[in-house]
C-alpha cells in the first residue's frame, strides 16, 4: 500500500542517492522506462540519469527539498516539491529554486520514480 509517508521516505532514499551518486540506490528507485524532463526541456532517461551520477557530471554542493503535495492515486503518486540547490552539471553552474513533479509507481513490492519534471523558480 502507497501512503504519504512511504513516499516521503522514498523521496528521502532517492535525495540521498543523489547526493552520494549511490548509483545502486538509484537503479532500484528509478523505474528502466524513467523520463524526465530538464528545465532546459530535455528529456532523460534512467540510463542517462544514472551515467551523470557514475561519471560524476552532477555535482551538488547544497540541497534542501520541501515537499508540497502528495496525491496517492490507486498504485501511483504524484509528488510536487521545491528543491533549493547549488552545484554543477556538466561544469555548468546550477543555483536556485526549483519545483519538481515526480510520479512514483508501485512495482511489485518496490516504488519507483516513472517520470517527472522541473523547472526553474
Amino acid at each position: 500500500m502507497i501512503d504519504n509517508s512511504t513516499i516521503k521516505h522514498h523521496e528521502n532514499a532517492l535525495l540521498q542517492a543523489m547526493l552520494a551518486h549511490d548509483v545502486n540506490a538509484l537503479n532500484e528507485l528509478l523505474h528502466n522506462d524513467l523520463l524526465f524532463i530538464t528545465p532546459d526541456g530535455q528529456t532523460i532517461t534512467k540510463a542517462m540519469d544514472i551515467d551523470a551520477h557514475r561519471k560524476g557530471l552532477m555535482v551538488i554542493e547544497r540541497i534542501s527539498t520541501t515537499i508540497e503535495q502528495i496525491n496517492i492515486i490507486g498504485d501511483n503518486a504524484v509528488v510536487t516539491l521545491v528543491m533549493d540547490t547549488k552545484g554543477k552539471m556538466i561544469d555548468m553552474p546550477i543555483e536556485g529554486k526549483f519545483r519538481y513533479i515526480r510520479i512514483w509507481k508501485k512495482v511489485g513490492d518496490d516504488l519507483k520514480v516513472i517520470g517527472g519534471s522541473c523547472t526553474a523558480l
